[in-house]
């Protein structure tokens, strides 16, 4: 299986989408800071100051989620706890701003945040454990020993 492959292109790809994302996000800081924009009254510098931590934590995260990917292509093992949990976070996350971008920005942008899910899901499913395998120690058949296993 192309489990490697999958896992790196999924590194590289999230690698491009975190600086875009704060790019993205400088973009409308600017827009906010130029109008002078609020809503329902907040200050406009707080907008803008969220707008920048939002883009920048996005980044780090999607960062750290390439990161995943890229260790789990490199070692060609699966991503510890903590790692897969940070990848399905991540794949929820493209899949809700997939729809809401379909909307928004149009085709285009979704048909990117599918092919990102795809891409998340792939690995995840890729270095998921093994459906064929049975479990270290376990007991190939259910069946008492002494009796054929059912077939």
């Amino acid at each position: 299986m192309a489990r490697r492959p999958i896992a790196l292109v999924t590194a590289g790809v999230l690698f491009l989408e975190a600086p875009a994302i704060v790019a993205l996000n400088a973009v409308m800081a600017r827009f906010v800071e130029a109008q002078s924009m609020s809503l329902d009254g907040l200050d406009p510098d707080a907008m803008v100051t969220g707008t920048w931590v939002l883009g920048i934590v996005s980044g780090v995260l999607l960062a750290l989620c390439a990161t995943v990917a890229l260790l789990a292509g490199v070692r060609d093992k699966r991503p510890g706890r903590a790692g897969r949990a940070l990848l399905i976070g991540c794949a929820v996350v493209h899949g809700l701003l997939g729809a809401v971008t379909v909307g928004l920005i149009g085709w285009g942008a979704f048909a990117f945040m599918t092919v990102v899910l795809g891409l998340v899901v792939l690995t995840l499913v890729a270095y998921g454990k093994g459906a064929g395998a049975p479990e270290a120690g376990a007991p190939e058949a259910d069946a008492p020993e002494g009796e054929p296993a059912p077939a």
